[in-house]
């Protein structure tokens, strides 16, 4: 099989979708590997470091779609690249498209193979393909969000976890799950007070074990939201359905009366977003304003940290690269059920249950 690597356009985004390892491990294996010039350059890859490992470096996106069985991304394609796209090619990256219809319409209307790292999903429901990208993110969402806390960035002048003698932030967290528990160790390391919500008591109960006294467990209701909320200094929005629209749970009203200069961070907005008042917006241009409160929306918050953020996740993704390529898509999900999951899109139909029932698309089962 040919493999092709092309550069990421997503605005800031410097991850790309292979790294050395895996062009040895998939050449080793028999297979062709195209990577576009300049590729690796944001993580720390450079050409030469491909070419020693055997991939072919090509100059245009457009040499990788037209030559290329399948296509190994970290985002999504954006419309400049939609035309590139071949009916039946495989299309393996990050797509969410249950927040999507123009993508997801026209990765039917090209009859690609669209293949979704986040809803890859095996029998004990982890997300093992998301879940290094939402460690970062939950990491991320607490640095940044204390950065944008301080004066000169527009918020109220708050350090996170204050000093002697003088009181510490409230930071909100919408969901326990993988970036909530990332965001909570970043928030108790700087000596935040840090409030947990999430709908699932034995969740609740394991962070509790986890943190102890250093979180406050709530039950995830519309008014433990919104007392949640209205106190907070940081709300991070960390709400994951696997492959669904984010449900909005913070009202224009609960940001209303927070204190002017809190901050809002939606690590969701990939999906939706968790906030009714956001946004998505780019590394180039993170925030806006609505009611004093700072809103940080970028979808692609990993593009920050090319480097560690590309290896955490081809350490995931690399597994069922090589199987798609060693067996072909219809016989390698016929085998992993985990990956039969993850395909969204398949010849024009929608075969991803909960993308079709969010967009109001006919859904077919990929078994049938």
């Amino acid at each position: 099989m040919i493999i092709g690597v092309p550069k990421e356009i997503k605005n800031k985004e410097n991850r790309v979708g292979m790294v050395v390892a895996g062009v040895s491990a998939l050449t080793h294996a028999g297979h062709k590997v195209l990577v576009q010039k300049g590729a690796g350059i944001g993580a720390g890859i450079s050409d030469e470091d491909y070419r020693k490992a055997g991939a072919l470096i090509v100059e245009t996106p457009r040499e990788i779609f037209e030559k290329a069985d399948m296509i190994v991304k970290v985002k999504e394609p954006l419309p400049e690249e939609y035309s590139m796209l071949r009916e039946g090619q495989i299309l393996y990256t990050y797509l969410h498209l249950a927040a999507d219809e123009r993508l997801t319409k026209a990765l039917m209307e090209r009859k690609i193979i669209g293949i979704a790292y986040e809803t890859i999903q095996p029998d004990d429901h982890t997300l093992p393909l998301l879940a290094p990208m939402s460690a970062v993110a939950g990491r991320m969402a607490t640095q940044i969000g204390a950065s944008y806390l301080q004066h000169d960035h527009g918020g109220k002048g708050m350090l996170l976890g204050g000093v002697t003698g003088v009181d510490r932030a409230n930071v909100a967290i919408l969901g326990g799950g993988v970036v909530g528990v990332n965001a909570a160790k970043m928030a108790i390391g700087l000596g935040a007070r840090v409030t947990i919500l999430d709908t699932n008591l034995a969740r609740l109960d394991y962070l509790s074990d986890v943190f102890g006294n250093e979180i406050t467990t709530l039950y995830s209701n519309i008014e433990q939201i919104e007392k949640a909320v209205v106190n907070a200094d940081l709300v991070i929005g960390a709400v994951l359905v696997p492959g669904a629209k984010a449900p909005k749970l913070v009202t224009r009203d609960m940001i209303s009366r927070m204190q002017p200069g809190g901050v809002i961070i939606d690590v969701a907005v990939d999906q939706g977003g968790s906030v009714e008042t956001c946004r998505p917006t780019s590394h180039e241009h993170p925030t806006y304003n609505v009611d004093g409160i700072i809103h940080y929306a970028v979808p692609n918050m990993p593009g920050a940290v090319p480097r560690t953020s590309t290896y955490a996740l081809t350490n995931v993704t690399m597994k069922y690269a090589l199987m798609l390529a060693n067996l072909g898509w219809k016989n390698a999900v016929q085998k992993d059920a985990a990956l039969r999951k993850g395909v969204n899109v398949a010849y024009g139909k929608c075969v991803y249950k909960q993308v079709a029932d969010d967009l109001g698309l006919p859904f077919e089962d990929l078994l049938d």
